[in-house]
């Protein structure tokens, strides 16, 4: 079993790892990535100090994967631009990774897919009222594409609904 280090932007009421906290977790053999990370604007997407915290939390992730060599697992939901800007400043194309449960458009997947990452599909993109996730896969290239459970959460259709599973994918 292997695992991934960091802190998930939804969190906010966790400790908050410094620079230092994740090189040393990142540093165990068993740790082969960097994340989830990112930013989550759906829940509180005018609070500033929030979008501060958030963004202040992903450049140090980023930051810690270059220097780990660890590859990232971002997480974004409706910060779009932000999340590009931050990525791009903070060249995580360095490092590269995976662009976990997405659910963005083409210009954000092609955004990523420049700065070397791989984009993960999730449950979601089998859901009918997803056009534009439709839309997105169908342009990712194969070869760049992930397929992801997401478990417990986002089964696949005909299992919408249930509690999902690695069988699902």
């Amino acid at each position: 079993i292997y695992g991934s280090v960091g802190t998930h932007p939804d969190y906010e009421d966790v400790h908050e790892p410094t620079l230092t906290e994740l090189l040393s977790m990142l540093s165990h053999p068993k740790v082969i990535a960097t994340g989830e990370t990112g930013l989550d604007y759906y829940h509180k997407p005018n609070e500033g100090n929030h979008l501060d915290w958030q963004r202040a939390r992903f450049r140090t992730h980023i930051q810690a994967a270059k220097q780990a060599r660890k590859p990232l697992i971002i997480h974004t939901r409706n910060a779009q631009a932000d999340t590009i800007a931050i990525m791009r400043e903070e060249n995580a194309g360095e490092i590269g990774g995976v662009m976990h449960c997405f659910t963005e458009d083409i210009s954000m997947a092609q955004a990523a897919l420049d700065q070397g990452f791989y984009i993960s599909f999730s449950g979601i993109v089998s859901f009918k009222n997803a056009k534009q996730l439709h839309e997105t896969a169908q342009y990712v290239p194969l070869e760049r594409m992930l397929i992801e459970t997401d478990a417990p959460y986002l089964a696949p259709v005909p299992h919408r609904g249930k509690q999902n599973e690695p069988a699902y994918v």
